[in-house]
């Protein structure tokens, strides 16, 4: 008898209703068996990556498809990953995965600002004044303890420094700024006509158009003109059981025609890797030169521990 193969198990960050139908198709096109877990809306990509590092005793996982980069750089930092560069590995920009290969990024969104058009102008002018009014009781942003909110604080961490970014929450937090439970809240409640202005991503500002609902968008800049662009990440977990079959996941995930797959999807992911663009939807394909100026994800390594634990002291502690 031939010895029983185990099952590839894959955790999940990325929208089940998104990530379910590239996953059977992997199933379809290798034949290879696998058990997926998906995280929750309520914690984000966070709580995969607390399992995972409250597994790193016995690895129960062998994949990580996570939906940003912070919970993966904690995870490489908790030498938790296997180096594995993907024949497509190459042809990633390097600001959207590791030099040394522990992880790749592919099909990301972008961090911006959504208005409600009546109200207020999706320009850099008119957001810029909106932020600096003494009441932003109707401007709202996700709670930043998990997901692009937090990358959005450790990026702004980097560019402006410890204390200028403490002081900057403090001061939206002090002119009433609303904070939710999680980017659909915030672009519920712009394009419900609750706010005029919300921190949100590319791919909920789309949801919102796909409902026709009436919203503006752009795209949220640092001091350095650099925008945020957040990718996919997927990495190998140390001591997977399942090596082989874990690497054409990784491979199958990077592939263009799956970069193609998520950006025609409701969710609008932007490829990072060549692909054909005249298979992407128009919407898409206005926003893959901002690939171009993106941040480089890497850089945020070292702040982000120093970032998340002052956050968390906050909303722990009051």
């Amino acid at each position: 008898m031939q010895p029983r193969v185990p099952r590839l198990t894959i955790y999940c960050a990325h929208d089940s209703v998104y990530s379910a139908e590239v996953l059977e198709r992997f199933r379809k096109e290798t034949g290879i068996k696998f058990d997926v877990k998906y995280d929750t809306e309520a914690t984000k990509s966070l709580g995969l990556v607390e399992l995972i590092l409250q597994e790193k005793d016995a690895p129960l996982c062998d994949v990580f498809w996570n939906n940003e980069v912070l919970g993966t750089l904690r995870l490489q930092s908790a030498q938790m990953l296997e180096r594995y560069k993907s024949p497509r590995y190459a042809k990633v920009p390097d600001q959207f995965k590791d030099e040394a290969g522990f992880w790749t990024g592919f099909g990301a969104r972008l961090r911006v600002y959504i208005t409600d058009p009546s109200r207020l102008a999706a320009t850099q002018e008119a957001i810029d004044q909106r932020l600096e009014t003494p009441d932003l009781s109707e401007v709202t942003i996700a709670k930043p303890l998990y997901g692009t909110t937090l990358t959005h604080y450790t990026a702004l961490w980097q560019s402006w420094g410890a204390d200028a970014m403490k002081a900057w929450h403090k001061s939206i937090s002090d002119r009433g700024i609303i904070e939710v439970s999680g980017n659909a809240v915030t672009r519920a409640m712009v394009a419900e006509g609750v706010c005029d202005l919300g921190f949100t991503d590319t791919d909920d500002y789309f949801v919102a158009k796909q409902r026709r609902q009436n919203v503006g968008m752009l795209p949220v800049r640092l001091p350095s003109s650099e925008v945020i662009c957040i990718p996919n990440t997927v990495c190998l977990i140390s001591d997977s059981d399942r090596p082989k079959q874990a690497r054409k996941l990784i491979d199958f995930l990077l592939t263009a025609k799956t970069e193609v797959e998520l950006a025609n999807s409701q969710s609008r992911q932007i490829p990072l890797g060549p692909v054909d663009e005249t298979t992407l939807p128009e919407d898409v394909r206005k926003l893959m030169p901002l690939t171009k100026e993106a941040l480089d994800m890497s850089s945020l390594r070292e702040h982000a521990d120093a970032c998340l634990t002052w956050l968390k002291g906050i909303y722990t502690h009051g």
